[in-house]
């Protein structure tokens, strides 16, 4: 089986404030070695449950946080940015499963830490037919439109809760329960990947359904100003329902994907 590994930093062991993922700051590249840490016991549990192939792909900011020389070798990295799927590049008809690894909640959720939906300064809100999403959900859907479902999601515990509800029975470790936005009580790094290596070689044994948006997809987009707004509208095709909400429909969910990164791009220029 050939499983991709989609890895953000928000819902990394450990990690509660913008400090721990700031390339800039001095904490980062602590917090860059516990993200290594986390895919590689993900890595290690896929391998332990039948995985014949490991994509992971770095999926947070520059997209090249993931330290190569650390990873378990029998895995391969996506590193770098941009990339034409962005948090989803890997996913094709030869996946078949996918995980998500150090995730985080969606815009606005209680006890969710570093809770933000794609850009924590531009987005406010999205959703796909009328359902809202965050991280997890836009890429699931991504995975959906090729068949594949996301069999485990780790992070924090709201975005554990997030994802099983939307996404059904799957493994989900919750490495840490938010106490605000830049707070949580964490469990050790030691106990956090045993938890994942365990879940891991459990849900290369899940079969569920992929999440599948119907389509063609109808994208809701809330944007935090005006100036953000009035960027992302130059994509042809959006239409602006409100001052900071932007709607667009799109044939399939790869279009809506990346048309929605355009808008996000566009915004970010003010």
């Amino acid at each position: 089986m050939n499983v991709l590994i989609s890895v953000d930093m928000e819902g990394i062991s450990g990690v509660v404030t913008t400090d721990h993922v700031t390339a800039t700051h001095k904490e980062y590249d602590r917090f860059r070695k516990l993200m290594t840490a986390d895919a590689n016991a993900a890595v290690e549990g896929a391998l332990a449950g039948g995985a014949t192939r490991v994509v992971v792909n770095d999926s947070h900011g520059g997209m090249a946080n993931i330290l190569l020389e650390e990873l378990n070798p029998a895995a391969e990295l996506i590193s770098g940015s941009p990339k034409p799927l962005s948090m989803m590049e890997g996913i094709g008809p030869n996946v078949d499963a996918v995980f998500f690894v150090g995730y985080h909640s969606r815009m606005g959720t209680g006890g969710g830490v570093l809770a933000h939906t794609y850009a924590g300064s531009i987005v406010t809100e999205l959703r796909l037919n009328g359902q809202a999403v965050g991280e997890t959900g836009l890429n699931a859907a991504v995975a959906g439109a090729y068949g594949v479902p996301v069999v485990l999601v780790t992070g924090d515990r709201a975005v554990t809760e997030e994802a099983r509800a939307l996404l059904g029975d799957i493994e989900t470790v919750a490495v840490k329960e938010g106490v605000g936005w830049k707070a949580a009580r964490c469990l050790h790094p030691d106990v956090a990947h045993r938890q994942i290596r365990e879940a891991a070689e459990r849900a290369m044994r899940k079969r569920v359904a992929p999440f599948v948006v119907a389509t063609p997809v109808k994208v809701r987009a809330v944007f935090q100003r005006l100036a953000q707004a009035d960027m992302a509208a130059l994509i042809p095709g959006s239409r602006r329902t409100d001052g900071l909400t932007l709607e667009f429909t799109a044939p399939d969910m790869e279009t809506a994907y990346r048309t929605f990164r355009a808008m996000v791009a566009l915004a970010g220029t003010v």
